[in-house]
């Protein structure tokens, strides 16, 4: 066989590893189980597709891609297909605050407001007529600091996860920054909310630079993320996933496209979501955090600040099980209610479940049902990426559960 012949079997190789679920590390039985399961779960059309990795310290474990990455078109997923993966932006802009953070250049405890002026004056609603729309504020009790910002305490919301925020509308004449007023005074509780876009604003302000280029310069070059941007290239552009969604008003029907599509670009990037990635780029940020900070004989983050992000930052606090507001939604019921916590970045799990993620695993995920977990106890790092609406279906759910499960049946079989 000549050298031609020999490298064009080894890229069908390659592709035929993608669309079957046969890279990496992938021959033992576990693996095989695993395979199965999420082949039988997009040929139930529970799901219309799904790209998974598993990594440990070293290196990949497991990669596949079975599906479609457009329900109208039936092209194919492949495992470097490309995916918005929305809110699991955040643990990457708080990555970006961190290192900003170790440059002395900003404090955890400082207030946001010293950094942006738009934050001074900020109010809190006292009451809220459902009804009529009428309401109440009051000002801040003290303004919030940094820290607020990044662990979801700050008060601020989403209209998804608040009624409030949902119906709220504000009088002639009122500003209320990042989409409306608190809904409790910082440090009070948890919620989840737009508090990653003032942190990549911070970041912005603080550093100099406009937020995709920083974390190009000091996330993305470093790790050899070569594939995640919010700009998507014109040439990646048949790479990406289709936006889709489940038919009916309460979205509970089949997976259909979304109408319109999303263009390759994006107008304004922000912390709290925006990023296109993939499973390979996402596998190399969540080794990084597994090895402490470092990649690769490059490092991004120091170990102690690493250390800071993966310990709970809310103290007494707790992360509850929210209600959805919305139909791109479904209820946050994958949060053990009242008992997680949340670091700086992460969900940080307190209960082991059997077969699963052990305590002090961090975690999170994207409207869009991509999601992650990083388990630093058993050294071991997992993400799967849908592209459908709604959030937390309880479908995706399903499959990313199988999945987890999967990856500890085989991280236990490779060793």
């Amino acid at each position: 066989m000549n050298r031609k012949a020999v490298e064009l079997a080894f890229a069908v190789g390659v592709a035929t590893a993608a669309l079957t679920g046969t890279a990496g590390a992938q021959n033992s039985p576990a693996s095989t189980v695993l395979d199965t399961s999420l082949r039988d779960a997009v040929d139930r059309k529970d799901v219309p597709g799904v790209v998974t990795l598993i990594t440990d310290r070293k290196g990949v474990l497991y990669q596949s891609a079975f599906g479609v990455a457009d329900v109208a078109t039936g092209r194919p997923l492949t495992r470097d297909s490309l995916f918005r993966i929305a809110s699991m932006t955040k643990p990457i802009t708080s990555t970006a605050l961190m290192q900003l953070v170790e440059q002395g250049k900003i404090g955890l405890d400082d207030p946001a407001e010293k950094y942006l002026p738009e934050l001074k004056d900020l109010k809190v609603v006292e009451s809220f007529n459902a009804t009529t729309g009428d309401y109440k504020v009051r000002p801040v009790a003290s303004p919030p600091l940094v820290r607020h910002f990044l662990t979801h305490t700050s008060g601020l919301a989403y209209p998804f996860t608040s009624a409030i925020w949902r119906d709220f509308k504000p009088r002639a004449g009122e500003m209320y920054p990042f989409g409306g007023p608190l809904l409790f005074d910082p440090g009070e509780r948890w919620h989840y909310s737009t508090s990653l876009d003032v942190v990549g604003r911070l970041v912005e302000v603080v550093s100099g630079q406009k937020l995709e280029n920083y974390f190009r310069d000091h996330i993305f070059v470093p790790l050899k993320m070569n594939d995640t941007s919010y700009n998507v290239p014109e040439a990646k552009g048949p790479r990406l996933v289709a936006q889709q969604q489940r038919a009916g008003e309460r979205m509970d029907g089949d997976v259909v496209l979304q109408n319109p599509q999303a263009g390759l670009t994006v107008a304004q990037p922000i912390g709290g979501g925006g990023l296109a990635s993939t499973a390979d780029d996402y596998g190399r940020f969540m080794r990084m955090i597994l090895n402490a900070g470092e990649l690769d004989g490059v490092r991004v983050l120091k170990a102690e600040t690493v250390a800071l992000m993966e310990q709970n930052q809310i103290g007494a606090v707790s992360v509850p099980a929210l209600k959805t507001a919305l139909p791109r939604s479904a209820d946050f019921t994958f949060i053990a209610d009242g008992r997680d916590k949340w670091g700086y970045g992460f969900l940080i799990t307190v209960d082991q479940v059997p077969g699963k993620r052990s305590p002090g695993s961090l975690s999170w995920g994207g409207i869009n049902n991509t999601y992650f977990w990083i388990d630093p106890a058993r050294g071991i790092a997992g993400t799967i990426m849908m592209q459908y609406l709604p959030f937390a279906d309880a479908k995706a759910l399903a499959v990313y559960d199988t999945f987890e499960r999967g990856a500890y049946q085989l991280a236990k079989a490779e060793r």
